[in-house]
């Protein structure tokens, strides 16, 4: 019989397909399981339109079956079937899609679409068998036509014996090489696998002989071991049903079948559009950060489904990054995919898709914030970092999009709240969101530099993160109020009298703050009279954009840029030790030099930074005491 050639552009095409343009080998399982759901479907249209024909929906199924020793792997339909001039066309042909032909001649009203319109999947078969073949009888004929081809070499077709109407493919399965193992091709449980993972939710059932142990008939303490038929796939996707039909508990099963946690999720959002793009979603938002949330593995990104087929395990295209966190599905008719369906392209609909889906999870966050608040705690303790980060990275330009998802600790309230609760029982008077930062709550609470406007009675939201104050920095103002550091160089607190009084003295003390600045050096920007201490002796303040706890920050990273905030070392002019630095600067300048190490190093140790010199701190706190 005469061997047919591949036209020179398909033969070519055929050679990139077995190679390269398919990640995963396994995915020829999907393909070959797709083309059989089109066919029936193409049936079940025709059933639609011709009164002469019934369509019984248990007549119709997809079964696959393996044969170990002859390597040989089959898949069946009872679909519509192909005539000898459509084998030629569709498996002659690379690339001429029969589904699609069908569909554009046929649009569908009822909701049935055609998934070959794929076009070249059946292809991919040639990924993992020697040589594939055919046999196909046509719905109304009574000739049935086998195609065979051991890949690039061509093809040929000839009638053959077939007693119903559908296809039949069969694929002599490869040996193994040192690279695949081609074995796990015929294995029960591997094609179990593949089907539950990319075909679950065809419209029909996909069978299959499995191996079972039962008890026997006249001894039921006995097992032994049957093989009966079982459907592999679900076949109706949880997205497909209506809401009302569904429990928290039915998306919560569909949340751990799909392994997309361990966790029970917080919330999930149901999405069905049904305009000039129709798209169905299930999102989750998780209660608990996945152990590898935060490290470069972490790999974000939505199922992407069409037509109930999955074509990417991890669309990245459907989330922002600020929002990497949000785990499910979305499953479309109208996304454009090229020959390969894990081949995306980046178009319109896809934008639109991830678009509006940002949109409503945003809503859903902000509605758990307002309506169920611990729920919504409990996720911000997870990921309440990511969002904070987010805001602080890409040039801030999300921060819009997410400050009123932050929430921070109230000095006052002893709580989270949000900044719009903050602003909210602000005084009139107050001009600032007051913040400050530190180590823990506890820590935060002893800062001498919160004692001026803790006095005034203004809340203070304590930092602990070390992505809160980059966030804040990034945010610069809510609802018209300027963030502002407690330890910041001028709190916007003091009247003019108060201030006019404590430049007086600073005036008159200069030399003995001149002498102390020199003391300690490039240490320290300034030594000056502090206007916020009320008990303590001293602080450590910062000027500038980088303050001390970013300055901390940033030195703990592993490139260490090695930036320095300008820091003033603040005392207190009603302290007792103010008495001393002044008698010490008119009778003994040693001991003040002594006195104002002492003083810097406590600062520094207030603030939770390194001491330069331990072994010199520790000999100057003897002296003192001696």
């Amino acid at each position: 019989m005469e061997k047919k050639q591949f036209q020179a552009e398909s033969k070519r095409l055929l050679e990139m397909m077995i190679n390269s343009i398919y990640t995963q080998k396994e995915i020829f399982l999907r393909e070959l399981i797709s083309n059989a759901s089109d066919a029936i479907d193409k049936l079940y249209y025709k059933a639609l339109t011709d009164e002469e024909l019934s369509f019984n929906q248990e007549d119709y199924y997809i079964k696959v079956s393996a044969d170990k020793d002859k390597r040989l792997l089959t898949i069946t339909d009872t679909g519509i079937g192909m005539s000898e001039e459509e084998l030629e066309q569709n498996l002659g042909t690379i690339a001429k899609s029969g589904s699609l032909a069908f569909k554009q001649e046929n649009e569908s009203k009822d909701g049935h679409d055609i998934i070959g319109q794929f076009g070249v999947g059946f292809y991919s078969a040639f990924m993992v068998a020697d040589a594939v073949t055919v046999k196909t009888k046509q719905l109304g004929s009574e000739q049935g036509f086998k195609w065979e081809s051991n890949g690039t070499d061509g093809y040929t077709i000839e009638p053959c014996e077939k007693e119903t109407v559908g296809t039949e493919i069969t694929l002599k399965i490869k040996g193994n090489t040192e690279d695949d193992n081609f074995d796990e091709y015929l294995e029960s449980y591997r094609l179990q696998a593949i089907i539950k993972k990319y075909s679950d939710f065809i419209r029909y059932p996909i069978k299959m002989d499995v191996t079972v142990q039962k008890p026997k008939a006249d001894n039921e303490e006995e097992l032994e071991e049957v093989t009966e038929e079982q459907t592999i796939n679900s076949m109706v996707p949880i997205w497909k049903k209506n809401k009302s039909e569904l429990t928290d508990e039915d998306y919560e099963n569909f949340y751990h079948e799909k392994r997309y946690g361990f966790d029970k999720p917080v919330k999930h959002i149901h999405i069905s559009v049904d305009g000039t793009l129709r798209y169905n979603a299930i999102l989750f938002i998780p209660e608990r950060t996945p152990f590898d949330f935060y490290t470069k593995e972490y790999e974000k990104g939505l199922e992407l489904y069409s037509n109930g087929v999955l074509i990417m395990e991890k669309c990245a295209d459907l989330l922002p990054d600020y929002f990497s966190f949000v785990k499910g599905m979305v499953d479309s008719e109208d996304l454009s995919l090229n020959i390969s369906r894990e081949m995306l392209q980046h178009d319109r609909q896809l934008k639109m898709i991830a678009k509006n889906m940002t949109s409503k999870i945003k809503s859903q966050l902000k509605s758990l914030l307002k309506n169920e608040r611990e729920k919504y705690e409990t996720f911000y303790e997870s990921f309440g970092r990511q969002l904070k980060y987010s805001v602080y990275s890409d040039f801030g330009q999300h921060k819009d999009e997410l400050q009123d998802l932050l929430l921070f600790y109230s000095g006052n309230e002893k709580k989270l709240i949000s900044l719009d609760e903050y602003v909210e029982k602000m005084p009139e008077e107050q001009k600032y969101i007051y913040y400050a930062t530190g180590e823990s709550h506890n820590r935060i609470e002893k800062l001498p530099q919160t004692e001026l406007v803790a006095e005034k009675g203004f809340d203070i939201l304590y930092f602990t993160d070390d992505v809160d104050e980059f966030a804040i920095k990034a945010l610069a103002s809510y609802k018209d109020k300027q963030f502002k550091s407690v330890s910041s160089g001028d709190l916007g607190l003091e009247d003019a009298e108060e201030e006019a009084k404590t430049e007086a003295e600073q005036e008159e003390h200069k030399a003995l703050f001149e002498h102390m600045k020199q003391t300690l050096g490039d240490k320290v920007k300034d030594v000056r009279l502090s206007k916020r201490l009320r008990s303590h002796p001293v602080c450590l303040t910062a000027e500038g954009e980088l303050s001390i706890e970013m300055e901390k920050v940033l030195q703990a990273m592993p490139d260490n840029p090695n930036v320095k905030a300008e820091k003033v070392l603040e005392i207190n002019g009603d302290h007792d030790i103010f008495s001393s630095l002044k008698e010490a600067y008119e009778h003994d300048k040693e001991k003040l030099e002594l006195y104002t190490n002492l003083l810097y190093n406590q600062a520094l140790l207030i603030e939770g930074l390194p001491i330069e010199d331990p072994v010199e701190f520790t000999n100057n706190m003897c002296k003192v005491m001696a």
